[in-house]
């Protein structure tokens, strides 16, 4: 009947709409602007439909109206703007394929999400997009639904148990303990993604790797509030999260003292950043001053050894002692 005719009229230019926009987001940029006929072409062929080429012109009109950025000249109509610039993929893009806790299955697929949001000449600049199995990633295919476990108890105040595991010499996981935690936070650190929670049995702040946890379970008790916490009492302090760098430990950051050869001054802000002190000794030497976790500077003194030497805490220092004579017993021959 007429209502029938006139609804399979009008059911297509709604869909010619919506087509035009994606035939643009598809096949063109500012590079490939796409004519007129040829989108009436596409149209065609990929979703097989039939519209008139001056229809085009109305459609894109329509679409500019809308807020979409489309520019038309004597070569073509182009999308000339973008959810996300070509430079802001590629850097999504390198930021999965660094990401270690992510499978390269995971990665893969991500990947392929993101370069939906370009155009198809966009695939083709991107390098290393099939070579994640290459990378050295987790195979651990949970992180994603761990976070999303954790999100759930963090927003309905609720504690989760986990399994927390750690690699073999047969390089898979095996499970190390079972930990029942209170959630807080989940936190990006050097490619890794953690979680800080409240060790119910320990009583005390842990960091755990997400792609370390399996067999999550969300549970009923209500999680411990982080106010009453020892050092958490006003929240989550920010700054002392870049103070229990550079690796995540929970111990109390503390005032460290070293003395460091020139060379190494910009290794050292790039790991602290800005907020330490820095000053120059006689012999050309520095004195550097900042306030870290004492068990993450252990292991970073031990890493610029032949330019570091730490002169305080005390602790500190007999722990690099003996590191120092350990390592030389191992080496002496």
């Amino acid at each position: 009947n007429k209502g029938d005719m006139e609804m399979e009229g009008f059911e297509p230019k709604k869909l010619a709409l919506i087509r035009v926009l994606q035939i643009l987001e598809k096949h063109s940029d500012c590079e490939h602007p796409i004519k007129h006929d040829k989108i009436v072409d596409l149209l065609e062929s990929e979703y097989g439909l039939t519209i008139e080429r001056k229809a085009i012109g109305r459609n894109i009109s329509l679409l500019n109206e809308a807020g979409y950025d489309i520019e038309t000249t004597k070569k073509g109509s182009y999308l000339a703007e973008r959810t996300f610039e070509d430079s802001e993929l590629k850097l999504l893009i390198d930021g999965v394929l660094s990401s270690k806790h992510i499978t390269p299955k995971q990665s893969k697929e991500l990947i392929e999400k993101l370069c939906g949001q370009a155009n198809k000449y966009f695939k083709k600049h991107v390098k290393n997009i099939y070579s994640v199995q290459d990378w050295n990633k987790t195979e651990n295919v949970a992180v994603f639904y761990n976070i999303e476990i954790i999100d759930e108890a963090i927003e309905t105040d609720k504690q989760i148990k986990f399994d927390y595991n750690k690699y073999g010499a047969d390089k898979k996981m095996h499970r190390s303990a079972i930990h029942t935690v209170s959630p807080y936070q989940m936190i990006l650190h050097n490619q890794r993604y953690y979680l800080m929670g409240y060790n119910e049995k320990w009583q005390h702040i842990q960091y755990y790797r997400m792609d370390r946890i399996t067999d999550i379970e969300l549970l009923d008790t209500i999680r411990t509030p982080l106010q009453s916490v020892k050092g958490f009492e006003y929240g989550i302090d920010y700054k002392r999260f870049s103070q229990s760098m550079p690796y995540m430990f929970f111990d109390e950051p503390q005032t460290v003292e070293f003395i460091a050869d020139g060379w190494a001054i910009d290794q050292i802000v790039d790991w602290f950043g800005k907020d330490i002190r820095i000053e120059e000794r006689q012999d050309g030497r520095f004195l550097v001053s900042l306030r870290a976790s004492v068990n993450a500077m252990e292991y970073w003194a031990m890493q610029y050894m032949n330019a570091v030497e730490v002169l305080s805490p005390l602790e500190l220092r007999e722990r690099l002692k003996k590191n120092v004579k350990a390592a030389n017993e191992k080496y002496k021959d």
